[in-house]
């Protein structure tokens, strides 16, 4: 027996679209998701790199609890893509192991 466990609620998703950028790739996305949302959406399944072992990671939760979905967005890293909303002309890179904000100082601990 085949169940969905999701479904789209009535009105839930725009019809219009806007034009992101991922790693140099333009897509063509709906307006009014989030950046993980969009990405998955468009069929990418990677959206960083794990700063331990390099594993491909993906987004999990989609609420903000497991950061599993950090990408840089328009130059700022450790941005949790499935909080920010995505606007047209976003240019969103994949998150290769850990990445420092400049104005940070190095962590004193180790992973």
């Amino acid at each position: 027996m085949t169940t969905n466990l999701f479904s789209v609620l009535p009105g839930g998703i725009s019809t219009s679209s806007i034009i992101i950028s991922f790693n140099g790739e333009t897509r063509r996305v709906p307006a009014g998701v989030s950046v993980a949302a969009a990405l998955l959406g468009s069929g990418e399944m990677r959206l960083r790199a794990s700063p331990v072992s390099g594993a491909p990671r993906a987004p999990y939760c989609m609420m903000g609890v497991c950061f599993e979905c950090l990408v840089e967005i328009d130059g700022v890293p450790n941005r949790q893509g499935c909080l920010i909303p995505v606007r047209d002309g976003m240019q969103v890179r994949s998150q290769e192991g850990r990445a420092q904000l400049a104005d940070q100082p190095e962590s004193s601990h180790h992973e």
